[in-house]
């Protein structure tokens, strides 16, 4: 019986329990009763919704149900005895030893480029641009010179393929948000020399935070009842499309996985070398935390086991512990390198029990809804000597923001085969940080406030808040801080050169 089935039981036997004494009801079997009727009518929704579905993938969608339904008990269980991980002992958690975390430079070269044979490479693609203003697939968002992200993802794969006569396929977990505009797009590299495979990932019901049943009541309900359930999935995506299997056939035995946006996340033959080479299940890739990365997950030492811990997972007494960089001096960049038959194996073994994430979401119509969400690179606790390697922070170069968008197309970074590299003029190995205001949070908005981007070679931080515009060939230097307080507007000159100044006030530039 696998542990899914145990905690679907320990969940009934709680109900029992209260049946049988119900005036000495403890919180914990109050709890229990409590979950064990939530889960009984959650069930009967989702067999609901099962009978419904009349599409001729019904058993994927029936599949997916099913792995919703455990996820939902398995948080009804957590949230009765409070095991979340960051809740379950704070004390047993430690930063990762040096077996654990192992730093880039300690690994050997690769003379050879045979390994490319056994390798696949998966973006993960379920996102939209909505937090850049944008509508469709982020992924379609032109980052440089014209080039969307997957138009530089395809290129890197495709110069990869030519330079090393090898075919390595390029495989694209989308979400019900990306699918088609996403199948709509790749049509236009049909030319190209890259096998191009896309799936979709889970589709899962939004639950209503006051009744906690679905949303949804019919499985052609409107798009916003339903959610993709975090990169997590990857897994059971991968194993039930049918994917996996087909990489196996082929002779693939090794995926490196990252985020769409992250334009760093290169293949890098060293690490695969070093996977081979040493019988190694899964690699994250972690790098060097600084203060604009407070937020991102970690590995961790818990109870001798290696571990992702989110920010999500921490005790709210905990959060300030977690974003110091003293304690946790790396962060996960999810750049993640996978043992393909190693998740064949796992899958058939026994399904993953990945933490789950709790998001709280307020839907378009105002409802407050909970998406239960689990992430890929929990699935290391799973692999056979899984461990991270710290890499440069060249291999992170994240576009979450339009802030993040202004240092990719600027000066910085040239761009080379679809690959970003830092400038080699500038002196200082990380990038400066910028921080753009509101003003600036859409693309469009972005593009209208700058005639050109600034050269930024000698920046080191840029704040920018308010009514503010750029001219051409500006330079900045230093630390520069502009602010236009409200009703305040700044027009930066052409050809301005600003070097550790403090920009207020107003100032006005027409045409005339």
């Amino acid at each position: 019986m696998s542990n899914h089935h145990n905690k679907r039981a320990s969940v009934g036997l709680a109900a029992n329990d209260a049946r049988h004494h119900p005036h000495t009801l403890s919180t914990l079997d109050f709890q229990g009763a409590s979950s064990a009727a939530a889960a009984k009518a959650m069930k009967s929704e989702l067999d609901h919704l099962k009978e419904q579905y009349k599409g001729d993938d019904k058993q994927k969608f029936c599949a997916e149900m099913d792995n919703f339904y455990i996820l939902f008990t398995r948080y009804l269980d957590e949230k009765a005895k409070g095991t979340k991980l960051g809740h379950r002992d704070w004390d047993s958690i430690q930063s990762p030893s040096e077996e654990q975390v192992v730093p880039y430079k300690d690994i050997p070269k690769a003379n050879s480029s045979s390994d490319l044979d056994k390798l696949a490479v998966l973006k993960l693609n379920g996102g939209l641009g909505t937090t850049m203003g944008c509508v469709g697939p982020k992924s379609a968002i032109e980052v440089r010179d014209g080039m969307t992200f997957l138009d530089l993802s395809v290129r890197q794969i495709e110069y990869l393929n030519k330079q090393y006569n090898v075919n390595v396929p390029f495989l694209l977990m989308n979400s019900f948000n990306t699918d088609d505009e996403t199948n709509r797009i790749i049509q236009k590299y049909s030319t190209h020399n890259v096998d191009i495979i896309t799936f979709d990932q889970s589709r899962h019901p939004r639950i209503k935070n006051e009744s906690l049943l679905p949303a949804a009541r019919s499985p052609d309900a409107p798009i916003d009842q339903w959610y993709p359930p975090g990169h997590g999935d990857l897994y059971e995506s991968l194993y039930n499309s049918g994917k996996l299997d087909q990489l196996l056939s082929e002779g693939k035995e090794y995926l490196f996985v990252s985020n769409v946006d992250n334009l760093g996340a290169t293949v890098d033959l060293n690490i695969l070398h070093y996977m081979i080479e040493n019988d190694i299940e899964f690699v994250m890739e972690v790098t060097d935390k600084t203060k604009a990365d407070i937020k991102g997950g970690t590995l961790i030492d818990y109870k001798g086991q290696i571990r992702l811990l989110e920010i999500a997972q921490v005790p709210d007494e905990h959060v300030e512990d977690f974003k110091s960089i003293k304690k946790f001096k790396i962060f996960n960049t999810n750049n993640l390198w996978i043992n393909l038959k190693a998740i064949k194996r796992i899958m058939e073994e026994d399904p993953m029990d990945l933490e789950i994430i709790v998001n709280n979401k307020t839907t378009d119509s105002g409802e407050k809804v909970i998406q239960l969400e689990t992430a890929v690179g929990a699935g290391i606790k799973h692999f056979r000597n899984a461990h991270g390697v710290n890499v440069p922070r060249s291999r992170f170069l994240p576009v979450k923001s339009t802030s993040d968008l202004f240092l990719v197309t600027s000066n910085l970074y040239s761009l080379n085969h679809g690959e970003l590299r830092m400038n080699p003029k500038r002196q200082f190995s990380n990038a400066p940080l910028v921080k753009l205001g509101d003003h600036f949070k859409k693309v469009s908005n972005f593009l209208s406030r700058l005639k050109t981007i600034p050269h930024i070679l000698e920046l080191d931080h840029l704040t920018v808040t308010g009514d503010v515009t750029f001219g051409s060939k500006v330079e900045l230097r230093g630390t520069v801080i502009i602010v236009a307080n409200h009703g305040e507007r700044i027009d930066i000159p052409s050809g301005s050169i600003l070097e550790n100044k403090v920009v207020t006030g107003n100032l006005r530039i027409l045409d005339h």
